[in-house]
């Protein structure tokens, strides 16, 4: 018994695109001796949300 394919979920699928870009970007941070392990949570948290400001913004704030 085959089961249905869902339809891909448009916010999944941007949170996950969010995570990869936020993921490069710090990736790049700790490559350069900016981020350390104590600060790597609060650096990540802030580079998310100025993807998702950025990516919202393009949207047209949506």
């Amino acid at each position: 018994m085959k089961s249905a394919k869902l339809p891909p979920d448009p916010d999944l699928r941007r949170v996950e695109l969010r995570l990869k870009v936020t993921k490069e970007i710090v990736v790049k941070f700790i490559e350069m001796g900016r981020v350390t392990p104590a600060s790597f949570e609060e650096v990540f948290d802030r580079v998310y949300k100025a993807v998702a400001r950025a990516e919202e913004g393009g949207r047209g704030g949506h």
